[in-house]
């Protein structure tokens, strides 16, 4: 080895720069606590980047408190550790809410109660992984048709949000709502349906290459008679298989539940299931190899996948907290409204906007297919950033629209935001991940003085800095 390969390696496990090719960054150090140092503090900047990848944002109070408590204390308030009456308090409202509209068949009414807990919740987090989550087991309304049975899947998601996969896994097998989005309720020893064995190997738990169609036609005997009965999950040992079957190496496994821990157990799961959780929080492109994985889901199998390490290891890495991440993803169009929301303290009409929410292609309880949504670069082009600005707009006229309970100037007024400028300022710091350019600057000033679509300046500059492809970038 030459010195010059020596000091490469050296320099691959000690810094991380912001254009650095993924396939040049170390995984043992991409995957390190990261610590601030001179050139990459821990300050409002790198609080808010946290803030918006592990939830939904932050109000510039809480921004404040958390440049002061640190990474790992700030992670423990995206969890909700720090605020039990807080949460306790939230809970109840929110039981008020659902039991209001769940039983009334209307998904845009359940909807705009997810809406409001992602707003409002005093455990971001939690939110987070439970829309992570719904887009992993997708399950759609217009399948299931029973808004009973998608709120009970909703919690039952949020109870094992930040529990272990194993544990999981299981309870969605049995899930009234899968089993009907998936036919397994209908899954018979003389006709065994393949979906959910399919779907269960492919995009829950292994991925492509890991099974093969024998491994799905005897995961499917081994559901049969897992079925319905007053809305509950029902085994009907008559309608069971109850023969041997043979899965991956195993030719002893019964019963659904032998076989859903001989899948979660697959020696593919943690590298899985660890792709898909840096996907979501750190970066859209490109796919991670299996070598830059393993730190992640070495710790996922050695702590027998327990998903909060895990994502605690994610949120305070170098590779997501440093400088590196920053503008690496599109947001949906659930975090780009609701982070707005949460940013300038944003109450609305939550049906409204969950209707809206549909139009630009994000529909809560109605994932697009059992894939869940895309992602990334599929969230943006030049229909749907048009359709981004304007649910904003229409956001912003909806009468019911408060900004913490009062109008926008005295809102304006409580942040000592005076003038155009500081205006864009607060904008930029609070909602943008990446700075504005001069150029940026100079063309939202000339928006807001040419148009006129009956705002006052303030809203116009929103509106105009919402059609900024970089406002859609975390």
């Amino acid at each position: 080895m030459t010195p010059y390969d020596t000091h490469r390696i050296f320099m691959l496990q000690t810094t991380l720069r912001k254009d650095q090719d993924l396939s040049a960054i170390d995984p043992q150090m991409a995957w390190s606590a990261w610590e601030p140092t001179p050139e990459e503090p821990w300050d409002a900047k790198r609080v808010r980047h946290l803030m918006r990848r592990g939830g939904f944002g932050a109000k510039a109070s809480e921004v404040k408190q958390l440049v002061d408590a640190g990474p790992s204390k700030a992670i423990d308030v995206l969890m909700g550790k720090q605020s039990t009456q807080a949460t306790e308090a939230f809970e109840l409202e929110s039981g008020q809410i659902v039991s209001a509209v769940r039983s009334g068949g209307n998904v845009q009414s359940i909807a705009a109660w997810w809406l409001h807990r992602m707003i409002h919740s005093p455990s971001p987090l939690v939110e987070k992984m439970t829309l992570f989550w719904h887009g992993h087991f997708a399950t759609g309304a217009d399948k299931v048709n029973d808004t009973e049975l998608m709120v009970e899947q909703n919690r039952m998601l949020r109870e094992h949000a930040l529990g272990d996969y194993r544990s999981l896994v299981h309870a969605v097998s049995k899930d009234p709502a899968m089993l009907l989005y998936l036919d397994s309720a209908t899954n018979r020893k003389t006709h065994p349906n393949e979906n959910y064995a399919r779907e269960l190997m492919e995009l829950f738990c292994l991925g492509e290459g890991n099974y093969t169609e024998q491994d799905v036609q005897q995961l499917a005997r081994c559901f049969t008679g897992w079925e319905i009965r007053r809305k509950s999950f029902r085994f009907n040992p008559y309608q069971h298989d109850s023969g041997f079957k043979k899965l991956f190496d195993n030719d002893k496994i019964e019963s659904g539940e032998e076989a859903v821990e001989a899948v979660v157990t697959h020696r593919s799961m943690p590298t899985f299931i660890a792709g898909k959780l840096v996907r979501f929080f750190v970066f859209d492109e490109p796919d991670c190899p299996t070598e830059f994985l393993a730190p992640l889901a070495d710790e996922f199998q050695k702590g027998e996948f327990a998903i909060e390490p895990l994502v605690r290891k994610i949120l305070s890495s170098e590779l997501l907290l440093s400088d590196w991440s920053r503008g690496k993803k599109v947001r949906s169009p659930v975090e780009f409204i609701v982070e707005s929301m949460r940013c300038l303290q944003m109450t609305t009409n939550l049906d409204r906007l969950a209707k809206g929410l549909e139009g630009v292609g994000q529909a809560l309880f109605n994932p697009p297919n059992v894939k869940g949504w895309d992602g990334g670069r599929a969230w943006i082009n030049s229909s749907t950033l048009i359709g981004r600005s304007n649910l904003l707009v229409d956001l912003l006229r909806e009468p019911a629209t408060r900004f913490a309970r009062g109008s926008l100037d005295a809102w304006l007024k409580s942040e000592k935001i005076l003038n155009q400028s500081q205006w864009l300022e607060w904008l930029e710091d609070s909602l943008v991940s990446i700075p504005l350019s001069p150029s940026d600057k100079e063309l939202l000033q000339s928006s807001v003085a040419k148009s006129d679509g009956g705002f006052d300046p303030w809203r116009k500059m929103l509106v105009a800095l919402s059609q900024n492809p970089k406002f859609h970038l975390s």
